[in-house]
């Protein structure tokens, strides 16, 4: 069977925007976060993950799972969602061309 592809977007909580805002406790989540995606790639699930370098960040997670449940799943137990510091959405995706 074909895996499903999925895009999450990622938006800092509005309050972080500003960096000076940030303690231990969100860098500590970032770098959980960081660290779940890794995971999800060495599993065969992440296909890319990365972020715009504004002042008003985005991110996006593109992931290959099975069904769209899992994708959720995955989305909201993304450790910078679960603990509140981003918002996510996710969306039915489908990679058409990229760089080999």
């Amino acid at each position: 069977m074909e895996k499903l592809q999925f895009l999450y977007q990622l938006k800092l909580v509005p309050s972080l925007l500003d960096e000076a805002s940030w303690t231990n406790k969100e860098n500590s989540i970032v770098q959980h976060h960081f660290e779940v995606l890794q995971n999800l790639q060495q599993e065969g699930k992440l296909f890319l993950a990365g972020r715009t370098l504004n002042s008003d960040p985005m991110g996006i997670v593109i992931l290959e799972v099975d069904t769209e449940e899992e994708a959720i799943e995955l989305m909201n137990n993304d450790p910078a969602v679960k603990e509140g510091i981003m918002e996510a959405q996710l969306f039915p995706y489908r990679v058409a061309l990229y760089k080999k």
